[in-house]
């Protein structure tokens, strides 16, 4: 069996979003651990103390997954369509989205002073959990579908003599065409 190729553009897009979510999702914990705290045990009342801006971080985490997630969106919805039929594809597209979105409408001083309730900030808050459970299913699909074979070409750094950098327009062109 052939060992499974990722188009290039493919990889770089999932990359960034990968490693931008993973930074918003960490950076969003330590907010919800020392900013909100709705639903922890008292025994981790010590959580509070942790230091640093979070709020701050996670914003910019947000700030810089929006143009990266939005080219990632153009690409699955173009180049990628074919793969937005299985839900565990979309569903982590779609949730990342309305976090994104939501995020966008907060305002960062609700969680500096102690305000919980705006229903922006549950829609988030949900976005982030269906992010999460979306890309948990995502990678049971990957793992279901292809394996290991499939989950390591994602990472591999090889390029076809057609799958070039410089190539890229041209397969959107081409693809737009058709």
């Amino acid at each position: 069996m052939a060992r499974p190729y990722q188009p290039s553009l493919l990889r770089l897009l999932h990359g960034g979003t990968a490693l931008l979510v993973l930074s918003a999702w960490l950076s969003g914990l330590l907010v919800w651990l020392t900013a909100d705290r709705r639903g922890l045990p008292l025994q981790w009342a010590w959580l509070q103390e942790i230091g640093g801006d979070w709020i701050d971080i996670h914003g910019t985490a947000g700030v810089l997954l929006l143009p990266v997630a939005v080219l990632f969106g153009a690409y699955a919805l173009s180049l990628g369509k074919a793969r937005l039929r299985r839900a565990a594809n979309a569903l982590p597209l779609a949730a990342l989205a309305l976090a994104i979105g939501s995020g966008k409408l907060m305002d960062e001083d609700w969680l500096r002073e102690g305000v919980l309730d705006p229903v922006v900030y549950t829609v988030h808050l949900l976005a982030w959990l269906l992010l999460t459970l979306s890309l948990i299913a995502h990678l049971w699909g990957a793992v279901a579908l292809g394996g290991q074979p499939l989950l390591r070409s994602m990472f591999r750094l090889e390029l076809r003599h057609n799958d070039l950098p410089g190539q890229w327009l041209a397969q959107i062109k081409r693809h737009l065409r058709s």
